[in-house]
C-alpha cells in the first residue's frame, strides 16, 4: 500500500511540475528522483504477485495455452559449425578398397557429429523453461523432396493440436539432397516450409539412409537445447499411418512415468546381427560392425520413448561410434545404459496381417486400435485418418491383427 501511496503522490507531483512549466534543473532532478523509486516499489509489487501465482499447486502435465513459438533469427540459432573433414587415414583398414563406395564414405566420414544447421524451429516447444508443456513431440524423419508426405502429414495424424487435453507438437528432421541446382532447389522448397510453418530442422550433411543415425543424434542434440522437458517423443518415418489420438491415451495412462523414467517401445526386434552380404540395403562389413550379434532393438519406422530414454540414448551415443542403421544404434545406447527396449502389439512397422487378405486391407476397424503402421501412400495415409474418425464407423465385429505377414500400402 506505501508503494502505491508513493507512485500517487509522484503523479500528482508531475502533473503539478507540468503545470506550473518550471524549468529549473533542480525541480526536474527531484522528479527523476521520484520516477526511480516509484519505478522500484511497481517492480517490487509485480514480482510478489508473479512469485506468488508461481507457487501455487500445478498438475502432474502443465496444461495452459498453447506454447508461443519463439522469434526466429536464423543469425542467433543457425549452427557455426564447420564442415567436418575425412578421415582419410580409415583407407589403410584391410580390405577398406573392396568396400562398396557408400560404406566408404561412411568409414570417411564416421567420425562426424557437428554439421551446419540450415534450417532451425527454435520456439517449438515455447523455449525450453516451457517444454515441459508439450506431452508428445512427433520427431519425423523427412528428405527434402518428401513434400507432399509432410503436407498431407501435417493435414492428419501429425497436426499440431491439444488431444485429451495434452499438446501435441511436430518437428521434421532433414538433411539436404543433390548437387548445384537440385540442391538449392530442394531447399528453397524447405525454406517455404518452414517460413509458413516453423517445423522443419535441417542440418547441412546428404540425407541418404547411411546417415540416418546422424540425423537422429544430431536431433537429440537439439532437443537436448531446445525442447528439454517435453514428456514423450514419438521417433518414425514419415510414411507411416501413426494414430497419435492412441499414443496419448496410452501414454496418458501410465503408472507413474510422466517421461521422467525409462519408456522405449515399438515393434522389437532380437537375436538377429549384421547382414554381411554385400548386396543387401543392410550390408555391414566386418570393418564398421565386428561382433556378429545386434543387441534387441525397435524397428525404426517408428517407435515411442521418454525424454528420459531420448537423454540417456543421447549420452551414451558420445562413445559409441557412429553405424549406419539407426535402430539398431539406438538398441546399442540403451544395451550400454543397462536399459531395454519393449515390445508393444500395437505398433506394426513390418505391416498388418489382415485374415481376411488384400481386399480387406482398407478397412478402418483394423487400424482404429493400433498406434501406428509402417508404409502408407501419403492419399493413403489422408483416406484412412478421415475414416478411422467417422462418426458412423461401427467395428462391432471384433477385428484381430498380427505380423504373421505383411500387408503394405504401397
Amino acid at each position: 500500500m506505501l508503494c502505491f501511496q508513493f507512485i500517487f503522490q509522484v503523479n500528482m507531483a508531475l502533473l503539478q511540475w507540468v503545470y506550473t512549466g518550471r524549468r529549473k534543473w533542480k525541480g526536474k532532478l527531484e522528479v527523476v528522483a521520484l520516477l526511480i523509486i516509484a519505478t522500484l516499489c511497481l517492480l517490487i509489487i509485480l514480482q510478489t504477485d508473479f512469485q506468488g501465482k508461481k507457487s501455487q499447486a500445478t498438475r502432474q502435465y502443465r496444461v495452459l495455452t498453447k506454447p508461443k513459438p519463439e522469434p526466429q533469427s536464423p543469425a542467433v540459432f543457425l549452427s557455426l559449425a564447420p564442415q567436418c573433414e575425412r578421415n582419410s587415414s580409415v583407407s589403410k583398414i584391410q580390405g577398406f578398397s573392396t568396400l562398396p563406395k557408400l560404406i566408404q564414405d561412411f568409414l570417411f566420414y564416421q567420425h562426424c557429429r557437428h554439421f551446419p544447421m540450415l534450417l532451425n524451429s527454435p520456439g517449438k516447444c515455447g523455449g525450453p523453461e516451457n517444454s515441459a508443456d508439450v506431452f508428445l513431440l512427433l520427431v519425423i524423419k523427412s528428405s527434402p523432396s518428401n513434400y507432399e508426405r509432410r503436407e498431407v502429414l501435417r493435414k492428419t495424424w501429425a497436426s499440431e493440436r491439444l488431444q485429451s487435453n495434452m499438446w501435441i507438437r511436430t518437428v521434421f528432421i532433414s538433411g539436404t539432397t543433390g548437387d548445384g541446382f537440385e540442391k538449392e532447389r530442394l531447399n528453397k522448397l524447405l525454406e517455404l516450409e518452414n517460413r509458413e510453418y516453423q517445423d522443419i530442422i535441417q542440418w547441412d550433411f546428404d540425407d541418404t539412409f547411411y546417415n540416418l543415425t546422424l540425423k537422429q543424434i544430431l536431433f537429440l542434440e537439439w532437443m537436448e537445447r531446445f525442447c528439454p522437458d517435453v514428456h514423450f517423443l514419438l521417433n518414425g518415418d514419415d510414411d507411416i499411418f501413426a494414430n497419435t489420438d492412441n499414443m496419448v491415451q496410452y501414454l496418458m495412462g501410465l503408472d507413474d512415468n510422466d517421461g521422467s523414467k525409462h519408456l522405449f517401445i515399438g515393434h522389437l526386434i532380437q537375436n538377429v546381427g549384421p547382414i554381411r552380404h554385400p548386396g543387401s540395403k543392410y550390408y555391414i562389413p566386418v570393418q564398421v560392425h565386428k561382433s556378429d550379434r545386434y543387441p534387441p532393438y525397435c524397428g525404426g519406422g517408428g517407435f515411442l520413448l521418454s525424454r528420459y530414454s531420448s537423454r540417456v540414448i543421447y549420452n551414451m551415443s558420445h562413445s559409441i561410434p557412429l553405424l549406419p542403421i539407426d535402430d539398431v544404434y539406438m538398441g546399442m545406447c540403451l544395451e550400454k545404459a543397462g536399459l531395454a527396449p519393449r515390445s508393444h502389439m500395437g505398433v506394426k512397422t513390418a505391416g498388418l496381417y489382415i485374415p481376411s487378405g488384400q481386399q480387406e486391407a482398407n478397412n478402418p476397424c483394423y487400424y482404429r486400435e493400433v498406434l501406428l503402421v509402417h508404409r502408407f501412400l501419403p492419399k493413403h495415409i489422408f483416406i484412412m485418418w478421415h475414416e478411422i474418425h467417422r462418426e458412423d464407423l461401427d467395428c462391432a465385429k471384433k477385428t484381430t491383427v498380427s505380423v504373421q505377414n505383411e500387408i503394405f500400402m504401397d
